[in-house]
């Protein structure tokens, strides 16, 4: 926090310190202010002080069982891209960490996260990506690599990143080559999809709410507002920067469907029927491609659910079950019946 000085402009740093600091409040008759402060670690409690951060004090302590779990750490690494980009990530590693040894890893990302390393990050049913708290806990890695995109290559701007940040942290000699995963959703999960025809490094693989064909998707609309899915496509977060008759081969070099038969990796799919900002057909795409190909895939749908479970019951489902999914293909646990024998819809919860 800095003061500023409104007869000259100038600023004055009053606090800074390597957690993120939110909420800030004035009191109404008094000169104090409240702020909550978190780390990784730390869970976000509320401090007091006065309007110069001097004395700053926590006056709750909201969440004191956490001391009684393993919980990890989280530091910033660097990498640089296969187009020579200086990147930033966040490497998430299990309480006790050890150099020596190896641990499976996943890999979670979205467009860029690593502003978001003073997070603190509750062991609750996330909607739709690994909870990086309770992975941890239970003795993986997890790198989140930042991206940045070309215009016209979204899939390959992501291969471009992510991949020299995965094999920078296996040179390090405490990843698990042989078991890392990858999981993403939406945006996140397209990349993932597109991942997954270039390269079989990842053993297995989560991708939610995915465009898998560009090209039926950008004539389709978002159910939620009613616009035109065409506007994301030319110049919105896919980034093609053209229209269909303009770019086709754009269209079609990005969009994994067209290149599913080189999918090697096991890939669960989760895609509601109630999703309002990617059609489910688009899930259905994929699914029934890998199945006719007879490659190992599986589809979860919460019926009337939107872009993500949004009911605790479906959300507490859906982590069970990607986590069921990585622990047998990463960590050797017995596969679950609903992977083996599938469940028919008549019987679904």
């Amino acid at each position: 926090f800095f003061k500023l000085s409104l007869k000259d402009g100038k600023l004055t740093k009053l606090i800074m310190d390597d957690v993120r600091y939110g909420g800030l409040i004035k009191a109404r008759n008094a000169d104090r202010l409240m702020v909550t402060r978190e780390s990784f670690r730390e869970f976000p409690d509320a401090w007091v002080s006065d309007m110069n951060f001097a004395g700053l004090k926590r006056v709750s302590n909201a969440n004191p069982q956490a001391k009684n779990y393993f919980w990890g750490s989280v530091e910033l690494v660097n990498w640089t891209s296969l187009d020579n980009i200086p990147l930033t990530g966040m490497l998430y590693k299990p309480e006790g960490f050890d150099p020596r040894k190896k641990y499976p890893m996943i890999v979670y990302f979205y467009e860029r996260e690593s502003d978001n390393l003073h997070a603190y990050i509750s062991p609750t049913p996330l909607r739709s990506m690994v909870n990086r708290s309770t992975y941890v806990s239970n003795g993986y890695l997890i790198f989140v690599p930042d991206i940045v995109y070309k215009i016209g290559f979204p899939g390959e701007s992501a291969h471009n990143c992510i991949m020299p940040g995965v094999t920078s942290l296996i040179a390090k000699g405490f990843v698990d080559e042989k078991n890392i995963g990858i999981q993403g959703h939406s945006w996140g999960g397209y990349q993932t999809a597109y991942l997954l025809t270039r390269t079989n490094m990842f053993k297995a693989a989560e991708a939610g709410a995915i465009v898998a064909n560009m090209i039926s998707a950008y004539g389709g609309i978002r159910w939620g507002t009613g616009l035109s899915r065409m506007f994301q496509y030319e110049h919105s977060q896919s980034r093609i920067g053209g229209t269909l008759w303009q770019k086709p081969m754009h269209f079609i070099e990005n969009s994994p469907i067209f290149f599913a038969d080189k999918i090697q990796t096991p890939v669960l799919l989760l895609h509601n029927d109630g999703d309002d900002a990617v059609p489910w057909y688009q899930g259905i795409e994929m699914y029934l491609a890998l199945r006719r190909m007879n490659k190992p895939v599986w589809m979860l749908n919460y019926n009337g659910e939107p872009h993500w479970p949004v009911k605790r019951e479906n959300r507490m489902d859906f982590q069970i079950r990607m986590k069921q999914f990585f622990d047998h293909y990463l960590k050797g646990l017995p596969a679950p019946s609903w992977m083996t024998e599938g469940v028919p819809a008549t019987e679904k919860g």
